[in-house]
């Protein structure tokens, strides 16, 4: 039972994760890269997700927060605010989202929702359109209960983006060791 689950796992990501567009993550690289300040926004298990990209961010040397955390700065133009909500549509999510458009901020969204009221605010916008056990992308379902596909595809798309990073910056493994923290 437990390795089935794993192979119908592993198989619903490849799946999913398969149908990005390698320009829209380049795009996304380039936001990466050129943004003075990044702050990083997702809620629940989207926003644990998130939280890891930006802590891989900061390893690679981007001043970077996540939202929530006490020493967010103000952004403004030439900043990049990330979001990745699913749906396009989490009003807290879009609320901030237009905060940081109101304030000049870039805006980069992952969601499986392009034409949402973010999507219209985003300046780059990657598709990553993950099925649930109630909706039906692609003629797909999961069988993972509620968006945990989605959360899932998130931690695995930033992971490759880093290595993107990595690629594109000459970044290694010991340099990103160098930023990581030392009072652990």
């Amino acid at each position: 039972m437990f390795n089935d689950s794993v192979e119908t796992i592993l198989n619903e990501l490849t799946a999913t994760l398969l149908t990005v567009d390698n320009t829209e993550v380049d795009a996304l690289i380039a936001e990466i890269t050129s943004a003075n300040k990044i702050v990083a926004v997702g809620a629940g298990r989207v926003g644990m997700a998130t939280r890891g990209f930006a802590m891989r961010l900061a390893h690679l040397g981007f001043n970077t927060w996540m939202l929530g955390d006490a020493t967010v700065p103000s952004i403004d133009k030439g900043d990049l605010l990330m979001a990745s909500p699913g749906s396009g549509e989490t009003q807290s999510i879009f609320d901030i989202v237009e905060l940081a458009h109101k304030n000049g901020a870039r805006i980069a969204l992952i969601t499986g929702n392009p034409s949402s009221r973010m999507g219209v605010l985003a300046d780059t916008i990657v598709k990553l359109s993950a099925p649930s056990f109630t909706k039906e992308v692609g003629g797909r379902r999961s069988v993972q209960p509620m968006t945990t596909l989605n959360e899932q595809c998130l931690g695995i798309f930033f992971d490759s983006v880093v290595l993107g990073l990595m690629e594109k910056m000459g970044e290694t493994h010991e340099g990103m060791w160098a930023r990581h923290s030392n009072l652990e």
